[in-house]
């Protein structure tokens, strides 16, 4: 069975997460991803750690199913090659600081290959005052004010994973997709732009029009700022089990099973959501005085009996070995440079969508085989190796 990208061929000019982990959703889905990298150390975030086994976290979870080209785009022949690979390809991803690629020569993408879908990755976008400013992830959730709306009172905190790098690599894919979709039907490529600043923004949707009201939205850690159960609760066995309580219905479930106190349903201070906000200490402290003698698996049988989602605080090493990712085979092996590494199924599923696991590259590790198919000679790429081109 083949991938419904299976024909598509993605150049993309990338470094970091955001453009790499667009490239890897597409070749996720069949797609042939040519990566290109610097001569010598490649991608910056192949070094960023080595805590994968030695390699980069980061890198293996964003670049496997790839192949690697390394090309010194700031020699002549290093732009002819791109030029070559773009005439052959349907999609190309770049996340140069604005302005690079045009200073390479590349200034007439659309007008060059016409049925080119071209993805411009930036962090704050194609134009306005902060166009060349330099955007990482956590700048970006500063700037976006992510970082004001997560943690506790006491301290602001960043996500604790690259949401911003996450939030532009899947507005990335999406549109590629459907740029792709579009050109079916008009034979004619686009350019995109993305940026991690947009991408963020439209993530920030509900504290952006909770701020309009006359309160600040509080900082509440892994609790919830507007709903009272909803969050971390300890259990007698020093374990934490967490939970939210969504409607009116759910709340006497909860203290007729789960408590096992019925009247605390009843209670004027805890009747409504809006009281039990307005009296969260003393909601928590009789809510703590129940599962203070309970394990955590007799919280979680209460729970389930009284149909209140909940779930268990698990520690990220534990995390390979979640009950359902063991189910349901979502980990699988993916070859490496220095070995086999797990990997996870792609989130989407579909029943003639075989899982691609293909190989993550060493740096440059496609390269005279690309060049080969190009039509280079050995001696050409010899001396294009002398010369530092790839």
């Amino acid at each position: 069975m083949s991938l419904p990208l299976s024909d598509i061929t993605v150049v993309s000019l990338e470094q970091a997460i955001a453009a790499p982990l667009a490239s890897r959703h597409l070749a996720d889905l069949g797609a042939r991803v040519i990566k290109i990298e610097r001569p010598g150390v490649g991608d910056f975030a192949r070094h960023y750690d080595g805590a994968a086994h030695g390699l980069c976290s980061h890198f293996v979870w964003a670049n496997r199913s790839k192949e690697s080209l390394t090309l010194n785009l700031k020699a002549e022949a290093g732009q002819k090659i791109l030029a070559q690979l773009l005439t052959q390809a349907d999609v190309f991803i770049q996340n140069l600081a604005p302005g690079a690629l045009e200073r390479l020569g590349f200034k007439r993408l659309q007008a060059d290959y016409p049925r080119l879908v071209v993805c411009q990755i930036s962090g704050y976008g194609s134009d306005g005052p902060y166009r060349d400013k330099k955007a990482y992830d956590l700048l970006v959730q500063a700037e976006t004010g992510v970082v004001s709306v997560t943690g506790s009172e006491e301290e602001a905190a960043k996500a604790g994973i690259p949401v911003a790098d996450i939030a532009g690599a899947m507005y990335a894919y999406s549109s590629i997709l459907a740029a792709l979709f579009q050109r079916q039907r008009t034979n004619s490529g686009t350019v995109l732009h993305v940026s991690l600043f947009d991408g963020l923004c439209e993530w920030m949707g509900f504290p952006a029009y909770y701020s309009l009201g006359d309160t600040r939205l509080p900082r509440a850690g892994a609790s919830h700022a507007a709903i009272m159960p909803y969050g971390p609760f300890p259990s007698g066995d020093g374990r934490t089990i967490l939970f939210g309580i969504q409607n009116q219905g759910e709340w006497e479930r909860f203290c007729a099973i789960v408590l096992e106190k019925p009247a605390v349903a009843m209670d004027p201070r805890f009747a409504d959501n809006t009281s039990r906000v307005q009296n969260r200490a003393l909601l928590r402290a009789e809510i703590e005085s129940v599962f203070i003698e309970l394990t955590l698996g007799e919280v979680v049988a209460r729970l389930e009996r009284a149909q209140v989602a909940n779930a268990v605080l698990r520690d990220v090493r534990d995390f390979w070995q979640h009950p359902q990712l063991v189910a349901r085979a979502r980990v699988r092996e993916v070859e490496s440079p220095l070995g086999p590494l797990p990997a996870l199924h792609p989130a989407t599923t579909a029943a003639n969508w075989p899982p691609r696991f293909d190989p993550i590259p060493a740096t440059g590790s496609h390269t005279l085989s690309l060049l080969a198919e190009l039509g280079y000679e050995p001696h050409q790429i010899q001396r294009l190796q002398d010369e530092g081109v790839v």
